[in-house]
């Protein structure tokens, strides 16, 4: 026996603003650090220029980088040093862009984040739903040549966050995953556990662009928040304020008339100088999380609303799927949690299957009455970290060991058996 499968396999759920990390069988991740490392590319440079000066030295420039991966922070560490190293962001809407800075970032979650031995654990990794075939194969090398890992499973993250919403008492692993994450919003249909490929949605709107339209609404009012810290301050103000509403018009005439109580003052301190500021949170606290709804008001290309994407995607899957999808609507990410999402998305998504209920029993001159539809938006207290929840579910089952890609496996068959991932019985 194996002995790395008596002990816990360790999950990392790497997204775009966020990656959350721990092990298999915990209630919620031990870390959850921004997706960002810091490089001091200063000591690459001149040992780049001894180099020049003389070509002779190649030791420069080797030593060069060796100091250049020792100086290398990651998570919250590596936002406060932004001013003097190069911040590199190594995920970007949900695919990674920059392998170096994975590795570095993979290296820092495992021994100084987890400060564990990755030959000793099976690892449970996660990726988007559209991430290509020749992406799971670089994790793969990654893995299994630097990390010498003995099992690797990468699980889509909307199969884990099915997989957390649904009872302990009863897998239910057919419906649709609204991943609303910092860089990408993907709609993916999920049927006994396999992702319907062909009518996954996506749209250009995300956590991130939540933040940018609430920056650009407290610039416009002219708040007086320096340039620097602006983005850093919407942020904030977006996951301590914001909140959706059922109707807009009714809250433009509550904060109207009653601006007292609907009008929030965010107090903050100026990183560089140490000054302290202030200003008022107004509209944006219901017109930020709206672009879901009504996207229009943020980016005029595009004008699709969520709740019309996901019945669209529902409507593109095989038709004996359909109900069951509508039934199991499940909200992961933590853009989905703002107040009264949940309720907003199932009243409009409900309307529009409502109004094609009507329109075909009047096409039928009133002969054939359908059976109404039922939809069900699921919401739960860990939305934010779903699919690492899912995957700590799911990694902690017998079969997940079975399932996973072995380090012999890939000694003998090479990165290409990263390629697929099967679906194992722990998962429904």
């Amino acid at each position: 026996m194996d002995p790395s499968t008596s002990r816990p396999a360790v999950v990392i759920d790497n997204g775009t603003g966020y990656t959350k990390m721990g092990f298999a069988g915990n209630v919620e991740p031990s870390f959850m650090v921004p997706t960002v490392v810091a490089v001091n590319e200063s000591f690459i440079n001149q040992g780049g220029r001894r180099l020049i000066k003389r070509s002779s030295s190649w030791l420069a420039q080797h030593n060069a980088g060796v100091m250049a991966d020792l100086d290398l922070y990651i998570g919250e560490e590596a936002m406060s040093k932004s001013s003097t190293h190069n911040l590199k962001y190594p995920i970007k809407q949900g695919q990674v862009e920059n392998w170096d800075a994975m590795e570095h970032f993979w290296q820092h979650c495992i021994f100084n984040y987890l400060q564990c031995d990755p030959e000793d654990h099976y690892f449970c990794l996660t990726e988007s739903p559209l991430t290509l075939p020749e992406s799971r194969e670089y994790t793969g090398e990654i893995m299994f040549e630097t990390f010498n890992v003995p099992g690797l499973y990468i699980a889509v993250k909307s199969v884990l966050a099915l997989a957390a919403g649904c009872n302990a008492s009863k897998r239910e692993m057919t419906g649709v995953v609204v991943d609303v994450g910092d860089g990408a919003t993907h709609v993916v249909p999920v049927a006994e556990g396999y992702v319907i490929g062909s009518s996954i949605k996506s749209i250009p709107v995300a956590g991130k662009d939540v933040t940018l339209f609430i920056q650009q609404l407290m610039r416009e009012r002219g708040e007086q928040i320096s340039p620097e810290d602006s983005f850093e301050v919407a942020r904030k103000v977006k996951e301590t304020y914001c909140y959706t509403s059922s109707d807009i018009v009714k809250e433009f005439n509550k904060h109207d008339n009653e601006p007292s109580k609907y009008i929030k003052q965010w107090k903050g301190i100026k990183p560089k100088t140490g000054a302290p500021f202030s200003c008022d949170i107004g509209y944006e606290r219901f017109l930020g999380p709206e672009i879901f709804f009504n996207p229009e008001i943020y980016n005029s290309d595009y004008k699709t609303p969520l709740p019309a994407l996901i019945d669209k995607c529902i409507q593109s899957a095989p038709i004996d799927t359909r109900r069951a999808l509508y039934k199991n609507i499940v909200l992961s990410g933590g853009s989905t949690m703002f107040k009264d999402f949940q309720r907003r998305l199932q009243r409009d998504v409900k309307k529009i299957v409502n109004a094609r209920v009507r329109a075909s029993y009047a096409r039928s001159n009133r002969e054939v009455k359908a059976h109404p539809v039922e939809v069900n938006v699921v919401s739960h207290p860990i939305q934010s970290y779903a699919v690492w929840f899912g995957g700590s579910v799911l990694a902690s089952t017998p079969e997940f060991y079975t399932a996973c890609r072995t380090k012999a496996e890939y000694e003998e068959y090479g990165a290409s058996i990263c390629r697929t991932n099967p679906v194992f019985k722990g998962m429904y």
